[in-house]
């Protein structure tokens, strides 16, 4: 699933083809992608984009007459630029957005649809639609630390909670936790004040080193291989490969749709977390799928 890295590379790379251009036309090749009736999704058409903003893992366009046409990719969507008119052959093609100068197409592999439009009216519509996580490059610790804590979770499932902290999936949490040099099953309310600082460090720290490196390759052209395993990553989609810190075997626990990597000498003080009964421990704090977990929202 595209996280924050991969979508401030998208809004990056979009705003140097979109901002301040008409979007002519919209073409869907799946009803089923837009998830909502009003305002119509003709509504936009002719419209030009005055604004790109990122609302947690969904890319949101902001157009002359107010309304705001929200993609959320969820794990297989991907975003290409490609030349005007581009046809919309094959199942994995399921929307177009025509401008003068090309056609931005949304794409969705595999054979579950779970990539959606929304249209919304205005800033309170956009609102409607964020979970209000916790911005990290925009906090602090003590905000950091008060979003984690508000329940007790295990750090997996916070720092992937979207009500929580906003942008994060299993990607980069896995990154993280392994740069804090903590174990993804450590409740919150368990950490010790002075882990808070390095936790904090480390996620700000990961989060911007990928941003730089994923918007550097976005520079050299439309980010057209976006994908949650990148090469120099520490733990993830890593098993059975060395940890970068000190050799030792990426291990990992799979729940749901979902799987945890870490280096358990550098994470768990040397212990095995992939057993039945952990698993089931970090499945229990767990959605049990990716579509409920991306459905979450603030009350």
């Amino acid at each position: 699933m595209p996280e924050l890295p991969d979508i401030t590379a998208y809004i990056s790379a979009l705003e140097n083809r979109i901002l301040g251009r008409e979007l002519t036309k919209i073409r869907l090749a799946s009803p089923f992608l837009l998830r909502t009736v009003a305002p119509p999704l003709a509504s936009i058409e002719g419209e030009r984009v005055r604004k790109l903003r990122r609302v947690g893992k969904r890319i949101a366009f902001g157009f002359d007459n107010g309304l705001w046409l929200v993609i959320h990719l969820m794990i297989a969507g991907r975003l290409h630029w490609r030349a005007p008119n581009a046809r919309l052959s094959g199942r994995q093609n399921l929307a177009a957005f025509d401008f003068a100068h090309g056609t931005l197409v949304l794409t969705e592999a595999g054979s579950k649809r779970r990539a959606s439009l929304h249209v919304l009216s205005g800033e309170d519509g956009l609102h409607s639609i964020d979970p209000g996580g916790l911005e990290i490059l925009g906090s602090d610790v003590g905000a950091f630390r008060a979003a984690l804590t508000a329940e007790n979770r295990t750090l997996k499932r916070a720092l992937t909670d979207p009500r929580v902290v906003s942008g994060v999936g299993n990607a980069y949490s896995d990154e993280i936790l392994h740069a804090a040099q903590l174990s993804p099953i450590a409740q919150t309310k368990k950490l010790k004040p002075e882990q808070w600082e390095g936790f904090f460090a480390a996620a700000k720290q990961t989060l911007q080193l990928w941003i730089d490196r994923v918007q550097a390759e976005a520079l050299l052209g439309f980010p057209e291989k976006v994908t949650a395993f990148r090469e120099g990553m520490a733990v993830h989609g890593r098993y059975g490969k060395p940890c970068p810190r000190c050799g030792e075997k990426i291990l990992r626990i799979r729940y749901a749709d979902n799987e945890t990597n870490y280096c358990a000498r550098c994470q768990t003080g040397g212990r095995v977390l992939a057993d039945r009964s952990l698993s089931r421990l970090l499945g229990s704090d767990w959605p049990r799928t990716l579509d409920e977990l991306e459905g979450l929202t603030r009350r």
